[in-house]
């Protein structure tokens, strides 16, 4: 499996963009998809993520209600919709595939094998 991250750049606040995950090689197969963000000097935080069978959806706290994850099946593609951005929202973002067997640890990137290369997103003030 490769993923293709895409979609990020500079944005002012209140801004939105697109970002998109795309899958190469094999399928997500019913396979949970997450999106996490790292910002220098931090750690990479789980951001969002969908059930790619039944489309449930978790976000973290701090994008809930400015944030959305969606999938297209046919076009093996996952998309993190990213609106009222804020400077805080400023970090490399990537996609990855969860590998775990409970969505309980769906936040940890310790449960995920394969991951995008990373899209820059920086918003400014």
């Amino acid at each position: 499996v490769q993923l293709q991250a895409s979609g990020g750049g500079l944005v002012q606040a209140g801004g939105s963009l697109r970002l998109s995950c795309a899958a190469s090689g094999r399928t997500f197969g019913g396979r949970y998809m997450g999106w996490f963000r790292q910002a220098p000097g931090k750690e990479r935080d789980f951001v969002a993520g969908i059930n790619w069978s039944d489309s449930g959806t978790d976000y973290a706290d701090s994008v809930k209600g400015r944030f959305t994850i969606s999938r297209a099946n046919d076009k093996n593609t996952v998309y993190l919709q990213m609106n009222s951005l804020k400077p805080e929202d400023t970090a490399v973002y990537y996609c990855a595939r969860f590998m775990g067997n409970t969505r309980a640890v769906v936040t940890s990137v310790d449960e995920y094998d394969y991951w995008g290369q990373g899209t820059l997103v920086t918003v400014s003030s």
